[in-house]
């Protein structure tokens, strides 16, 4: 593949499958000290490249079934997706699951092996056999109420914007055998925006869906999954068409920085030139 030319940035082609390279089995752990430098180092990533993060309807996850795990389910259009969603569990989901323990499956983990400490463990997409055992081994995860899985349930990274959604088979075999294994699961969409406003950063934005509590195993998973692409591309479609009317009722900020120097100093050149004439004529 040619990296140098901009119409070979997107493969259908999984990395694991395209390098042909076996993924070496790890499990997902919750060692403290981890976090703790995770908390940190992730957060600072963030902060250091986007202005703001930016959050609606948390209190949808009310409605779940708070006796059984989460699986939230995110569009993956970037690099960022991944530390983002750390973000999204540690820092804004707490506030609704207590102490939730973060669950996420990451392609090409033998490169980021500390990763495991911190709930990660790998997917091998080298053919539909290899995945399996990571599949299994993710329906394990979903035992307690604590559980925050994330999942990207395109499979692959996928340009913004990018129309159909299409689902891999993944999610509706994960969520099949949690409710056989466990009773049950929820299912939340995970709408996500990178885009640039009013500032000379990007910003994030994210809006959770309604969960759907899964307790009935007798679902087709092909039904499933049409249905969740369905649901799932209007949910983002919506959010864009906020976005796009300036519509961001309902948001929080995560967090926002504050004002560079020369930022600061042009509001306040704007603010003074409002009330004071004699600065415009200076100009």
């Amino acid at each position: 593949m040619n990296q140098d030319t901009p119409q070979h940035m997107y493969s259908a082609v999984p990395p694991t499958k395209m390098r042909n390279r076996e993924e070496k089995f790890r499990e997902a752990k919750n060692i403290p000290f981890w976090h703790f430098v995770g908390d940190i180092v992730f957060a600072k990533m963030i902060e250091a490249r986007f202005y703001s993060v930016m959050y609606k309807n948390l209190d949808n996850l009310e409605q779940r079934d708070k006796t059984k795990a989460t699986i939230f389910y995110a569009p993956h259009n970037n690099w960022w997706d991944g530390v983002l969603a750390y973000n999204i569990v540690y820092r804004i989901i707490k506030k609704a699951i207590d102490k939730p323990r973060f669950r996420f499956m990451i392609e090409e983990m033998n490169r980021f092996p500390l990763f495991q400490y911190v709930g990660c463990f790998p997917i091998n997409k080298k053919s539909p056999q290899a995945s399996m055992k990571f599949l299994q081994y993710a329906v394990t995860t979903l035992d307690s109420p604590d559980i925050a899985f994330w999942i990207f349930p395109q499979g692959i990274i996928r340009p913004p914007m990018y129309r159909p959604e299409i689902f891999q088979s993944g999610l509706a075999y994960i969520v099949k055998e949690a409710v056989k294994k466990f009773g049950g699961v929820n299912l939340v969409p995970v709408a996500i925006n990178y885009t640039f406003l009013r500032q000379d950063r990007p910003e994030i934005l994210i809006e959770f869906g309604k969960p759907r509590i899964m307790k009935d195993s007798s679902f087709n998973r092909k039904e499933l999954t049409h249905t969740l692409e369905r649901e799932f591309e209007q949910f983002l479609d919506k959010q864009q068409a906020d976005i796009s009317s300036a519509n961001f009722e309902g948001y929080h900020y995560l967090y926002r920085q504050k004002l560079k120097w020369w930022r600061y100093i042009e509001q306040k050149l704007k603010t003074k030139g409002l009330k004071n004439k004699e600065i415009i004529d200076l100009k």
